[in-house]
């Protein structure tokens, strides 16, 4: 596993996190392939960690469904099927048009006003083109108004538990892409809808924009 030689020492201190937060980085930007074993004695070496604090962080990343765990095999970098991409964006879509809905009342100009600074900030990040990891972040970021906005705890839940397999899944898609992150001018209809008048537009848009994107993310999959 060439990516994993680069892996540096981690600090005592925040031990897990950032062994989460370091493995986490890998597998989203692609750099370990899906289906790849890992395994726990060249981790933790590589990091320079004790076995407890990488077996957390580890569980962690199972948890989240980064990382699949198979009696007898041994840890594996989760494998992408079509099934999975149809799976969670037809949960992704039912959720955020939820989500629309329930936060269409709560939205006051300081509202309007923060989802188009986090609109601004992914425009100024794209054409930054730093890395794309900071730009799926921000994009992330501006989804994520909606749920916040919502004030609806088990859905900000859901949609917090989501996220590292969306991180991962908009790796494949600007793959698909073969770009380095999110077209500058994708959002632009979803946010002009998301501060105008007719809530139905945005939840019309919303089917649009979820089918486009899975649409072209399955197409860096192999056929099943």
């Amino acid at each position: 596993m060439t990516a994993l030689a680069n892996l540096e020492p981690v600090a005592d201190e925040t031990r897990r996190g950032q062994i989460v937060r370091r493995l986490r980085q890998l597998i989203v930007n692609g750099n370990v392939s899906p289906g790849e074993r890992l395994t726990e004695t060249r981790l933790a070496t590589q990091l320079g960690v004790s076995r407890a604090p990488l077996r957390e962080a580890i569980r962690e990343l199972v948890e989240s469904g980064l990382v699949e765990s198979t009696p007898y095999k041994g840890l594996f970098v989760r494998s992408v099927t079509r099934r999975d991409l149809e799976e969670l964006y037809s949960l992704r879509t039912t959720l955020e048009q939820f989500a629309i809905q329930q936060c269409w009342a709560k939205r006051t100009p300081q509202a309007l006003a923060d989802l188009q600074r986090r609109h601004m900030a992914l425009q100024t990040e794209i054409d930054l083109n730093r890395d794309k990891e900071s730009a799926i972040e921000l994009e992330l970021a501006l989804h994520s108004w909606c749920y916040e906005l919502s004030n609806h705890a088990l859905l900000q839940k859901t949609w917090e538990q989501m996220k590292p397999n969306l991180q991962f899944y908009f790796t494949l898609h600007q793959k698909a892409h073969n770009r380095p992150g999110p077209q500058r001018g994708a959002h632009d209809v979803y946010v002009r809808c998301a501060i105008g008048d007719n809530m139905q537009d945005m939840l019309d848009h919303l089917e649009t924009h979820m089918r486009q994107g899975l649409e072209t993310t399955k197409k860096c999959l192999p056929v099943e």
